[in-house]
Order: structure tokens, then sequence, then C-alpha cells
């Protein structure tokens, strides 16, 4: 009887190990795929049967037995039929929790190198035109199109050229990146060298932060394994060191390099001037993962979903206070609110969903009145957010907004590179007022003298009143938004302009847990 079990880190993390030896000691050829992508029913156990594969969920070793004989509580059928995995729109994701992540011959039987075989038969500008007229956008940040930044590597000048995948997945609630390494990685490979063919490039690396072992060890495997296939394109995997900051493309670029990690001016732009000071295109490890689907099935089969002007699927991890936590992969267009609560199924702790962070640990936050957003580049910009890699972590009603906020530019002081001003000593300073601002709220003080108080807040207050300043918490917050525009837009990189998102989107919407008084029609204006 063939068993399939995953080996994706966190399905291992739960047990899957010894769930997979369990069923091996009863005689059961057992196949490690990657993670279908909910967790609430990892380690799952998929029986084959009569061609049909029947799954058993979470499944512990001592069930060995009445999985094999039928009578698990936990059968849940054909996984495909499940709700979950029912309504998502795998592009990108297809061969997830299906297939041998290391097995060519699995890879090969599912569709895969379909892509690079076209790509291959293309002349090069075709190839970054098919991209382009896909619609396809960075899945990692600010949604720039692909085939536009391909372009412009592709009319550079220059005899050596890199591909760069950037899978430095630090974002809080986001696996994406790491199940798709880990379930999937001839999918990144093949990517990786139609861009290659696209624009004329011979290496690439795939920047891996070291926290993912399994994604590093899975990777370099099937590099190897797949080498003659993509020849004379060759990789190589570069581990990071768990800076943040190395999630900004120039920052990597400089840690590949062997510097430390800091951001690069921009101009000169990595595709004109980017590794080694050669003509580079950095995508994200979603990015690059689509291109083979959109080689073999044709950028129409790509644009046809989608919304407005974000093309395609999204990847959309759920996590946090969430009772279906995983990956669901869907066109855009879904509203938050059926993310949150359809497919998420509210609070694993039951109580009211209060807010969710949309985006990582810089990414805003939003209260279930704007569950009415639908999930797309333009409208989260509209709404003062950002997508980002497409992580959402929920909350429920008994998380304080004033932490939170504290929170994102505490993380801003600890992973700053320190190049620039703005990112360096505005989140340091913000820490510091987010302390003046929670201990208001115990009932400090509304006024001060200068002789009272020299702090930091002191000190930028008497600037506007030379004698007696005003303390409140207003006023705290006031000089808060005043810091936060400086960063948004004084910051060299995203780190420092993105981290006013999750601060000012909870003074804007939570007002009460800060004490001020200004409610979110007023902090608009």
């Amino acid at each position: 009887m063939r068993i399939y079990i995953s080996r994706d880190m966190a399905s291992v993390a739960l047990g899957a190990d010894d769930v997979a030896r369990a069923f091996e000691e009863a005689g059961c050829d057992v196949v490690r795929t990657g993670s279908r992508g909910l967790f609430s029913i990892e380690p799952l156990v998929e029986v084959e049967q009569d061609g049909a594969r029947i799954g058993y969920g979470p499944v512990g070793p001592q069930d060995v037995a009445a999985v094999l004989d039928g009578s698990h509580a936990a059968r849940l059928g054909r996984v495909d039929d499940l709700p979950f995995f029912a309504s998502q729109q795998r592009f990108t994701f297809a061969r997830c929790g299906l297939t041998d992540p290391v097995s060519l011959d699995d890879y090969q039987a599912h569709g895969g190198w379909k892509g690079l075989e076209r790509a291959r038969s293309l002349p090069s500008a075709e190839v970054v035109e098919i991209v382009t007229a896909s619609g396809l956008r960075g899945r990692g940040g600010a949604g720039f199109p692909t085939g536009i930044k391909w372009k412009t590597v592709l009319d550079a000048r220059s005899a050596d050229k890199f591909i760069v995948c950037n899978a430095d997945e630090g974002d809080s609630g986001t696996f994406a990146d790491r199940m798709l390494m880990e379930g999937d990685p001839y999918c990144l490979i093949e990517g990786m060298a139609i861009a290659a063919h696209a624009v004329g490039a011979g290496h690439g690396y795939i920047y891996v932060r070291s926290e993912y072992p399994f994604a590093i060890r899975t990777m370099r495997a099937a590099i190897e394994a797949s080498a003659h296939l993509v020849a004379p394109f060759t990789l190589e995997v570069r581990e990071g060191a768990g800076a943040y900051v190395c999630g900004e493309e120039t920052a990597l670029l400089d840690s590949i390099e062997g510097k430390r990690g800091q951001v690069r001016a921009k101009p000169p732009l990595p595709a004109l001037q980017g590794l080694f000071g050669k003509p580079t295109v950095i995508n994200n490890v979603l990015s690059l993962a689509a291109v083979p689907f959109i080689l073999a099935e044709g950028a129409e089969a790509y644009a046809s979903v989608g919304f407005g002007r974000s093309r395609g699927t999204m990847p959309v991890q759920l996590a946090g206070n969430v009772r279906h936590g995983g990956l669901y992969e869907v066109g855009f267009g879904i509203t938050l609110g059926e993310l949150v609560n359809d497919v998420g199924g509210g609070t694993a702790s039951g109580r009211a969903v209060r807010a969710v962070q949309v985006g990582g640990p810089l990414g805003a936050y939003f209260p279930p009145s704007m569950f009415h957003l639908p999930f797309d580049y333009e409208s989260f910009a509209q709404a003062g957010g950002l997508i980002g890699h497409a992580g959402i972590t929920v909350f429920d009603d008994s998380v304080d907004m004033a932490h939170m906020a504290r929170f994102a530019l505490k993380f801003c002081a600890a992973e700053s590179c320190g190049k620039c001003t703005p990112c360096r000593i505005g989140s340091t300073r913000g820490v510091e007022i987010m302390d003046h601002i929670i201990a208001a709220r115990g009932g400090a003080p509304a006024s001060r003298t200068r002789q009272e108080d020299t702090g930091y807040l002191g000190k930028a207050l008497y600037s506007r009143a030379p004698d007696r300043i005003d303390v409140s918490v207003d006023a705290q917050v006031g000089l808060l938004r005043d810091l936060s525009d400086v960063m948004k837009h004084g910051s060299l990189c995203a780190l420092g302009g993105f981290t006013p998102y999750p601060v000012l989107s909870a003074l804007d919407y939570f007002p009460e847990d800060f004490g001020a008084s200004s409610p979110v029609t007023e902090a608009a204006e």
C-alpha cells in the first residue's frame, strides 16, 4: 500500500517523521511529499486506493492500524474535495503536496519542464513579451511588473548577467517561499532557467535565510539533480545570516558579494548595475515560480484570472490567531473578509476578530470594518496598506494595538542596517514616544516644564512651546505622526519607509488603545 506523508518543515514539527516511520514499519511504501498547505490537518496521511488518494489527519504514530483499515475518525476523504482546497486556483502550487519534491520523474509526469521547453524554442525578446502580457508583478513587495524588469536586463549590454532569487522570507506569518522550495523545488529552478534564457544570463543565485535548513537541503539536491536539464545555466544556493534587511534587494546583493548587508542608493538600478556590478534580475520566489505556468499555458491563461491591474493568483498565507492557518492560492479580487472569515474560519480562540495585519511586520492593521477590501495591490495601497508577500496575521479582541505599534518601531530599530538617519534614529525615537504614550494611559501629567522633562520627547515638544509643554497623549500622538511622515518619505529603503504603516493604521483605526481623542476621520484629514 502506498502512503503519502509530507516532509515539509511544518509537518515535521508536528510529528510527520514519526508517523512516516510507523507506516514504514507496518510494511507500507511511504512517499514523502511537500505539504498541501492546511496545517490544522497535519500530519496528513494520504492512502492510495483505486487511483485516488484518501486523506486522514491529523494522524499520530499510534493511528497506523486505524488508517490502514479505514476506521480512523479523522478520515477526510479526497483532500482535493475539502472546501479549503476545492475553492483554490492553484497555478504556482499545483504540484505541492502531490509529488516527491526531488524526483525528476515525478516533476516531469506532472507537467514539469514544459515552460522551459517552450521558452527555449522562442527568441529571448518574445519570452519577455509573454511574461509582460501575463501581467505578472513582483510577489514580494511593491508589485513591480516582472516583464519590465526583465526587459531592462535584456536590453543592458554586458557579457555577464545574473538571475538572483530572493528567498529571504523574513516577514512574520509568511511561509510560501519555504513551502515551495521544500515541496516543489524544480518549479523554482525552471522559472529561473526561463528567466536566464529571457535576458541572457549564465548564472543564478538563490539567497535563502539560514533558518530554513530543510529548504536549503532540498534546493541543493534539486539543483544537482537537474543541472543537465538547465545547462548551460548554472545555479547555487547562498545562505543568509538572519538579517531582515537582506530581504531588500540591494542589501541582499551586498550579502551575496560577501559584504555587510546594507541598502544601496538608487540609481543605479540592479537591473543595470546589480550583482558584482553586472545587470541582474532580482525576483521573489513566488514571481519566478509563476513563470513556468505562464510559458506552458500562455499569457492569456494567467492574465484571465485576477482583479484590475493585479493579474494571476496570489498564494495567501493565513497565520496568527486563526482557525485554519495555511496557504491558500487564489486569484486577486477575493475580499479580505472572505479570506479571514470564510477561508480562515475566524479566530482560533473563538473570540471576535479585532485586527488583521497584511504584508508582514511592516504591513498595515485593518479592522473588520475594512474587510470589504478586495485583495489586490491598488485597493490596499489606496487604503494605506500593502499586500507585500501576502501574509495575513489575525488578532482577536484581546490585542493591545498600542503595544503592536511599539513592536513595529522596536522591530525596525533592531533590524535597521543603520545606513540612513530616518530609519536608524527615527525608529529608536519612535519607541521612546510610544513608551510615553503607553505610560500616559496610566495617568501621566498633562504638562511639564523644561526642567522636569529633558528627554527626547520634551526637547521635541519644547521647539513648539518654549516654556511649558503639552505632553498630553494627543500631543505625543501628533509628534509620532510627524516622525512617521519623516520615516516614510526620507528612509532609503522599505524597512524605514514601511514601518509607519502599522503605526499609523493602529493610530487611525484603534485610537482608543492610545488614549487619543482623534478619530480616523480627523487623522485622515
